[in-house]
């Protein structure tokens, strides 16, 4: 399985989206400041996971939302967060 997943930043109230096999070890990196361009936004709960079979569906979805400002925003503040 993959997942797509939404991550809250508890410092800066920010997202962050991003797709793995493996999502429990993903977070704990996230988490543990492994991933350098989020680092100083730490630490991030999860707010939004979504299951794909292949990792091709996965990505389109990534993309599709990274892509789309109207869907994302949609899905964002269905998820709690304040999007202006």
């Amino acid at each position: 399985m993959y997942y797509l997943y939404i991550l809250k930043s508890l410092k800066d109230d920010g997202y962050y989206i991003g797709e793995t096999e493996n999502i429990i070890k993903r977070i704990k990196d996230h988490n543990s400041g492994k991933t350098k361009s989020i680092k100083h936004r730490i630490p991030f709960r999860l707010k939004y996971t979504e299951e794909f079979i292949t990792k091709t569906e996965c990505r389109k979805k990534e993309i599709f939302l990274k892509k789309n400002y109207q869907e994302r925003k949609k899905l964002l503040i269905s998820l709690g967060f304040d999007i202006k």
